[in-house]
């Protein structure tokens, strides 16, 4: 038996302040974003800004519905935009964030497997890392270099044929 041991790699910041100015807008970008978060549901408001290779911002926000597996995260509503707006431009980076009524959301909030799916696809299908900013609304942030240190073992096309 071989043991394999996968590590997020990450940088951890203590605020925006240290980020640089592009990564701080493309922050606020997500935070607006998630004042757009139709969310009546978990009021859990998600936002996601991206940034692609040609300089364009793209932002999304979750989409809940009454039929909860037919909402969409805020980091896939931003990417299929992206996608269809500006097909072939790869993204440089996305940054995510959270907010609520009922609590003050004090650390990076982080994409779920559905979404590192995705995300992880179109880092394979351009051959370019995507990096990730996390945040909150406060506290510390996250900077990650590419979605499969969020996904190491994803699923591939590969695997659909023999």
């Amino acid at each position: 038996m071989k043991k394999i041991e996968l590590k997020t790699v990450f940088i951890e910041y203590n605020s925006l302040d240290e980020l640089t100015q592009d990564d701080r807008g493309l922050v606020l970008l997500a935070k607006e974003a998630a004042d757009t978060a139709y969310a009546p549901y978990s009021k859990f408001h998600v936002g996601a800004a991206l940034k692609l290779e040609n300089g364009v911002c793209i932002k999304g926000s979750n989409q809940e519905n009454v039929a909860y597996p037919s909402g969409l995260c805020a980091e896939r509503v931003a990417i299929f935009s992206a996608s269809s707006q500006y097909p072939g431009i790869p993204v440089n980076t996305i940054a995510i964030t959270a907010k609520t009524d009922s609590f003050k959301v004090d650390s990076p909030i982080t994409p779920c497997g559905s979404c590192r799916q995705v995300l992880a696809e179109y880092e394979r299908l351009f051959k370019k890392p995507i990096r990730v900013i996390l945040t909150g609304e406060t506290g510390s942030v996250y900077v990650i270099d590419k979605i499969e240190d969020l996904l190491p073992l994803s699923f591939k096309a590969d695997k659909l044929k023999k």
